[in-house]
């Protein structure tokens, strides 16, 4: 009887600490993931994600994807800031949609990047409704996004991409989905 109650008492040790320690390789898990993928411009995150009807996390995705917060970032292909815009796109968003004439310099500033670069995830998504598709179109443009949607190799009959042909964007599209992710877990239980 002595020896069973030992026995008890020695197993129940041992998943309790079992689940402790599983408990605790999650928490630093988590805390290594809040390190890599940081809260960082909240300010106009939260403020154009209300205004452009684009979740945080996404944004926050894209910028982590894009630049790992650098605002000076400058890309091979001449995307700029945060949001990795290129100065076409952003010059006529700020003419031809918003009125407001910016010159592409403007890029650099934090707060413009942000706001151009949801305001056009924003645009994206009235386009095709669905953020895998919105990634694609944000990483290879538009056009070439609906080339795929209305070619059966690629699409099926509602748009849904099933292929997309460019490595670097499926790599990207795949890499900003899995940062959206981490940071709706890490940060916006809500689906913020």
């Amino acid at each position: 009887m002595k020896k069973a109650f030992i026995r008890t008492v020695v197993l129940l040790t041992i998943i309790g600490l079992s689940i402790g320690i599983g408990f605790g390789i999650d928490g630093l898990c988590d805390l290594i993931d809040r390190k890599t993928h940081p809260l960082k411009y909240m300010d106009y995150v939260e403020k154009y994600s209300r205004e452009y009807s684009v979740p945080q996390s996404v944004i926050l995705a894209v910028m982590k994807c894009e630049s790992d917060f650098e605002s000076n970032a400058v890309s091979t292909a001449g995307a700029v800031g945060l949001m990795q815009m290129m100065p076409d796109t952003f010059v006529w968003l700020s003419r031809d949609k918003l009125g407001e004439n910016h010159e592409a310099g403007m890029l650099y500033d934090p707060e413009t990047n942000i706001k151009y670069g949801t305001y056009y995830l924003s645009y994206l998504y009235l386009e095709f409704g669905r953020w895998e598709t919105v990634y694609a179109a944000y990483n290879c443009g538009p056009n070439k996004v609906k080339e795929w949607q209305a070619d059966t190799e690629y699409a099926d009959e509602n748009g849904f991409l099933k292929k997309i042909p460019i490595k670097e964007t499926k790599n990207y599209v795949s890499k900003v989905e899995k940062a959206e992710a981490l940071y709706k877990k890490l940060y916006f239980a809500g689906g913020k």
